[in-house]
């Protein structure tokens, strides 16, 4: 039942092109546009080693912050998660299926960034790549629990690309998903110290620039944590099944 369910979740999401080009394209798109503006080097290397990691990092929040979102809030206000709940589908199953459904997406997408990298501009895995996927994979499922909060609170399908946007793209530009952030102002700089982004960002960039496997960053590691435990909460308490009341 789960790789079918997960099976039917990649159909419907490769059929609906919206869907396809905002979750999986546009994180594509933003590296190769950001990838030929930005030129000189970051700390003795061509910036493009510190973009090809940074933009799977934003791709992380895109996709499984925002596109779980999306995907949970326009599900529950056409009904189909209340239909889903009248089968024989345990509830539990179909959102893991979904959850899954959402990581192969995701892979897919920093496989893509991470090849174009390659290709154009000849950027190789660092020595601790293990390190570098623990930190992909550890930020993913934090960004799914803040994103199944996300759809718990959110209360029509017409504003979840709105809600999702308005978080994730300030996100991304202040916690360093789109370039460095060295030359932010301070007041910015104190933002982004407490954006669960910042933290995905600082452990990718400590394994690419410093070879600091993701065991020697705890303070990162349990912050990305609280920020995931704290969306699955919410979702715990005020997930629904049915259609919001208008």
């Amino acid at each position: 039942m789960f790789v079918h369910q997960v099976r039917a979740d990649q159909l419907v999401f490769w059929r609906g092109r919206e869907s396809a080009i905002f979750v999986f394209l546009f994180p594509v798109l933003l590296f190769l546009l950001l990838s030929t503006v930005y030129s000189g080097e970051y700390r003795g290397r061509p910036l493009t080693d510190y973009l090809v990691p940074s933009l799977v990092t934003y791709g992380v929040a895109n996709t499984t912050f925002g596109g779980l979102a999306i995907i949970l809030v326009v599900r529950r206000e056409l009904g189909i998660l209340k239909r889903i709940r009248a089968t024989p589908l345990p509830a539990p199953m179909y959102l893991a299926a979904t959850l899954c459904s959402i990581l192969l997406v995701f892979a897919l997408q920093a496989a893509a960034i991470m090849a174009l990298g390659r290709v154009l501009y000849d950027w190789h895995l660092p020595s601790e790549w293990p390190s570098l996927f623990a930190a992909f994979l550890l930020g993913a499922l934090c960004f799914a629990g803040m994103g199944f909060g996300a759809a718990s609170l959110i209360r029509s399908a017409e504003g979840a690309s709105a809600v999702v946007n308005v978080i994730t793209l300030p996100m991304a530009f202040l916690s360093g998903g789109f370039g460095p952030t060295r030359d932010f102002p301070e007041f910015l700089q104190a933002i982004a110290d407490v954006l669960p982004l910042t933290y995905l960002v600082d452990i990718v960039q400590g394994v690419v620039y410093d070879g600091k496997p993701i065991s020697e960053q705890p303070l990162a590691v349990v912050v990305l944590l609280a920020w995931g435990v704290a969306g699955t909460l919410i979702a715990m308490r005020f997930f629904a099944w049915e259609p919001r009341e208008r």
